[in-house]
């Protein structure tokens, strides 16, 4: 037991030293994480602010400032309260003869570093789309996903706005991911990482862009904005449109519906009004019989 309580304040500690040594800017500018998200947020609300798709939204729109805070609880200070937690499974999952190699399918080790990125995304990209399908097709998951779709009015901060325990199910998937890469992160993983939010937000944003033909590829407003709409289409009761970054993986297994330009559709879901309107009351949302 003492092992695991020196692995749970020992990641505990590190990750709070990491989350501080980038807030004062003691990290590479192009791995840093608290101040990247603020710079890419900045830009995105820009774009919203100049070209928005729906003109008569606020620029300050409704929750504007919880999911701003969405944004660092869920990235920042929540990840230090749950980084112990990894760690003590990490070292249960060697404990039990298990190593970040036991389920290595692709080894992408010796491949080149664009080729390791483009891995590295996709494959991350196709669990965690799995792991969203997950959180709409069983009840006891949907009831935490059910924060996420509390947004009334869409905007780019609307990514991040999602229930802690949501991590609970994110991470582990995320990390079988990268053990079926030989447990390998590609040394300039942050591109991928840094990808992967500014696709994110521009797929909450409040604007319309020219995709073309990469709308089949890459996840966009136009199409995520019918994942989040009030009333689903008739036969899709469980979701759709559940791509994150990539779009693709909804074509290809049939979840992929558009059914007109969604601009001004209501967002939410049925008796939202009765949804708690705080970020505490969000935070416990789901434990309390009747959630």
């Amino acid at each position: 037991m003492g092992e695991y309580i020196k692995a749970f304040f020992a990641e505990l500690t590190g990750c709070g030293n990491w989350v501080w040594s980038t807030i004062t800017f003691q990290v590479p500018w192009y791995t840093n994480y608290f101040w990247g998200i603020f710079l890419i947020s900045l830009i995105i609300w820009g774009l919203e602010i100049l070209f928005p798709w729906r003109k008569n939204q606020s620029i300050i729109r409704k929750d504007f400032w919880m999911d701003a805070f969405y944004m660092y609880f869920n990235f920042f200070i929540f990840s230090i309260m749950i980084a112990g937690l990894y760690n003590v499974n990490l070292l249960l999952f060697k404990n039990m003869g298990f190593t970040m190699e036991s389920f290595t399918i692709i080894d992408i080790k010796a491949w080149p570093m664009g080729l390791q990125l483009l891995v590295f995304f996709i494959v991350l990209d196709f669990v965690q789309w799995f792991t969203h399908v997950l959180l709409h097709r069983y009840e006891i998951l949907w009831k935490f996903h059910k924060v996420h779709h509390s947004v009334e009015q869409m905007g780019f901060a609307a990514h991040l706005r999602y229930h802690w325990m949501e991590n609970l199910l994110y991470k582990p998937l995320k990390t079988l991911g990268v053990m079926v890469l030989g447990g390998f992160e590609p040394e300039q993983a942050y591109v991928v990482h840094f990808f992967a939010i500014t696709i994110g937000h521009l797929n909450h944003a409040n604007l319309k862009l020219p995709w073309g033909p990469l709308r089949y590829v890459f996840n966009n407003s136009e199409m995520h904005i019918w994942h989040h709409v009030w009333q689903l289409p008739e036969g899709k009761g469980r979701g759709i449109n559940f791509g994150i970054s990539l779009s693709l993986w909804d074509y290809l297994f049939g979840t992929a519906v558009i059914p007109s330009d969604g601009r001004d559709i209501k967002l939410g879901f049925p008796n939202l009004e009765k949804f708690p309107k705080t970020f505490f009351g969000q935070l416990i949302y789901g434990f309390k019989k009747g959630d």
